[in-house]
């Protein structure tokens, strides 16, 4: 049974930092592209950012500079730092594990709520 289990949310104010982690189970966690998507109230859902099993990384354009993503092979965990958090980074950031080849694995966390509001 997969489990992607999302952690470290919260409300903080504007300039604020947070970290996100997800914690994963059932996968060969190595072989993922692991990825952060977040989803405000009334938006579609968007890919934050993303991080391959050969370490390449991709960002959306609005927290370049300010979020970094990485991950721990052997805790099965990947991170979302968060720095100079926006108001506009409320939402629900939910973590994805993707993994695609001869068949496509596509798994989502529950998701952790964000709150930067002063």
């Amino acid at each position: 049974q997969v489990q992607l289990v999302e952690s470290g949310g919260g409300l903080v104010q504007p300039g604020g930092s947070l970290r996100l982690s997800c914690a994963a189970s059932g996968i060969i966690f190595s072989i993922y592209r692991m990825g952060w998507y977040r989803q405000a109230p009334g938006k579609q859902r968007e890919l934050v950012a993303a991080l391959t099993s050969g370490g390449s990384t991709n960002y959306v354009d609005s927290v370049k500079g300010r979020f970094t993503i990485s991950r721990d092979n052997a805790k099965n965990t990947v991170y979302l730092q968060m720095n100079s958090l926006k108001p506009e980074d409320t939402a629900v950031y939910y973590c994805n594990a993707y993994l695609s080849g001869s068949s496509r694995y596509d798994y989502w966390g529950q998701g952790t709520q964000v709150t930067v509001s002063s």
